[in-house]
């Protein structure tokens, strides 16, 4: 008697893979389920490598709709480097969440060889400041009142985008990797900002 297929056997082995990325929103707080996590497992605003820029405590509801332009004056020891940006939506606390459901909406990053385009890569000279501007995916959310609005500025976002070597070598043939050393400058010379969407009340 020929024996049946398991329920294993009608699943391809690439939908076998336990994907890497989370699909949709979560907290953003590292975790034993998230690739790339290690213990004690703290949320993303308590990294080191990580800007946080949150608001005030919302009074009223803020509706943002369209897409959001975030423009950073930086410098690196590396030619080329990534920086990343998250807007987040911050609940409030409650018994299961302590400090707040922290929760991702949108995100993007740029590569600074390309931050002129990408028809021509474009190295950056150690130190030199530079203007990238990251364009962030078109979102509506209205962030209700008690909430809180955050961005995220970073250097990576992995696994989510590649990681870059900081080498400056061609992209898929890195030799080597490198730490880079970037800097964010935010004053009335180099006003590093994000321009937001929001919808009037009326």
């Amino acid at each position: 008697m020929a024996e049946l297929p398991s329920s294993i056997d009608y699943v391809t082995p690439r939908d076998r893979i336990h994907p890497l990325v989370i699909n949709g929103g979560a907290h953003q707080a590292e975790s034993s389920e998230h690739f790339g996590s290690s213990p004690p497992y703290v949320e993303l605003r308590e990294r080191k490598d990580i800007l946080v820029f949150q608001s005030d405590l919302l009074k009223e509801d803020v509706e943002i709709t369209g897409s959001i332009l975030v423009t950073l004056w930086v410098s690196s020891n590396a030619t080329d480097t990534d920086f990343t940006a998250k807007l987040l939506d911050i609940y409030p606390p409650t018994d299961d969440y302590p400090s707040g459901y922290h929760l991702n909406l949108a995100d993007s990053v740029i590569r600074t060889r390309y931050r002129n385009g990408f028809n021509e890569a474009q190295m950056m000279d150690p130190g030199k400041v530079y203007r990238v501007n990251i364009q962030l995916p078109p979102i509506s959310n209205l962030f209700k009142e008690g909430h809180f609005i955050r961005l995220d500025i970073a250097s990576s976002n992995f696994p989510k985008y590649d990681v870059n070597p900081n080498t400056g070598e061609a992209l898929g043939r890195h030799t080597h990797m490198i730490k880079a050393v970037n800097t964010v400058y935010m004053d009335h010379i180099r006003p590093s900002n994000v321009i937001f969407p929001i919808v009037p009340k009326d």
